[in-house]
C-alpha cells in the first residue's frame, strides 16, 4: 500500500482528525498535558472497555476545547478518537503521512516501542485557522495499545529565534564549527524545530556550511540567493555579519511548515569566521 497523504481541503475521513469544532477555543501545552495524565489514569483504573466508551463520547470529559484522546492500536488502527469516533474508528491509518510526508503514525507505534511515554512532532491541518501548523503529542503505550492527546503548538516568535540563535551560538563556542554544523544540519536534533531552523555561511567563500531545513545545501554557493521579490538576502546578511558582527534582515521566504511564502525577518551573527542566523516568519 503506498503512503496515503491527508490531504487539505479533502473530503477525506481522516481529514477530522484535525477538526473538532471550528469555534473552538485553542488549549494549552499544560492543559494537553492534564488531558493526557488523566486519559491514561483512566484507561489504567477502568480497562480498555470503559475507556474506549469514553474517550469517543464527543460531550465527555475527554473532549476539550481543540483537545481530544485518541488510541490505535499496535496494527495503526483506530480504537477510539474524541473527534470523530463515527468516522475514523476501525480505520486503519498506518501508512498515513502528515502534511510533511512523515509517517506519522508508525512514528508513533515505532517510538512507544523503545519507551512507555513519549511525543512526537508532525506538522497537521489546524481548521480553525486552516492553515497547516505544528502540532505535538504526548503519547502512551498501555499493552497493544497508544493513548495520544495532541495540541496545535504556537508559531514561532522573535523570541524562539533569538534564543535558538544564541544557543546555535553557545554551540559553536563550546565545540568549535565543524561539530556545531553537524548538529545544525540534523534533522532531527535541537536546531530544527517547526518553523526554526539554523543555518550557517562561510564569511571567507560564501558557502552554506549547514542549513537545518535543506542539508543538502551544504558546500552550495549562498552568495546569489534572492528572495521571490529579488532581494539579495545572503549578500545583506554577509554584510551585516562582517560590518557589524549582528543584526537582522527582512525578506519573503517559504514557510516549510505551512508551505506559504511570508514575510521572515532573520537573525544573523558572526561566529568563528562564520555567519550564522535564524529566522521567524510574520503572519
Amino acid at each position: 500500500m503506498s503512503p496515503r497523504f491527508i490531504r487539505i481541503g479533502a473530503a477525506s475521513p481522516a481529514l477530522t482528525l484535525a477538526g473538532l469544532a471550528a469555534a473552538a477555543e485553542h488549549a494549552t501545552p499544560r492543559e494537553a498535558r492534564a488531558l493526557f495524565d488523566q486519559a491514561v489514569k483512566y484507561l489504567q483504573v477502568n480497562g480498555p472497555d470503559k475507556a474506549w466508551k469514553a474517550f469517543n463520547n464527543r460531550s465527555g470529559p475527554f473532549v476539550k476545547k481543540d483537545l481530544y484522546v485518541y488510541v490505535i492500536d499496535r496494527k495503526g488502527t483506530y480504537i477510539a478518537n474524541g473527534a470523530a469516533p463515527a468516522e475514523l474508528v476501525g480505520l486503519n491509518v498506518l501508512d498515513t503521512v502528515d502534511a510533511a510526508g512523515t509517517p506519522l503514525f508508525r512514528q508513533m507505534i515505532a517510538v512507544t516501542d523503545k519507551q512507555p511515554e513519549a511525543n512526537v512532532r508532525y506538522v497537521w491541518l489546524n481548521r480553525q485557522s486552516n492553515r497547516v501548523e505544528p502540532k505535538v503529542a504526548w503519547l502512551h503505550r498501555e499493552g497493544d495499545y497508544v493513548v495520544g492527546v495532541g495540541y496545535h503548538a504556537p508559531r514561532s516568535t522573535a523570541d524562539d529565534a533569538r534564543k535558538l540563535l544564541d544557543a546555535a551560538s553557545a554551540q559553536v563556542k563550546k565545540l568549535g564549527m565543524a561539530q556545531a554544523v553537524k548538529n545544525f544540519n540534523a534533522p532531527r536534533g535541537g536546531f530544527v524545530r517547526d518553523d526554526l531552523y539554523v543555518f550557517a555561511i562561510n564569511l571567507a567563500t560564501g558557502k552554506f556550511e549547514a542549513h537545518g531545513m535543506n542539508p543538502k545545501w551544504t558546500g552550495t554557493d549562498a552568495t546569489d540567493l534572492h528572495d521571490v521579490e529579488g532581494h539579495p538576502l545572503v549578500s545583506d546578511m554577509l554584510a551585516i555579519a562582517r560590518d557589524k558582527g549582528e543584526g537582522t534582515v527582512d525578506y519573503v521566504w517559504r514557510n516549510p511548515v505551512t508551505n506559504a511564502v511570508e514575510r521572515k525577518r532573520t537573525f544573523v551573527r558572526r561566529e568563528n569566521g562564520s555567519l550564522i542566523g535564524v529566522g521567524f516568519y510574520n503572519e
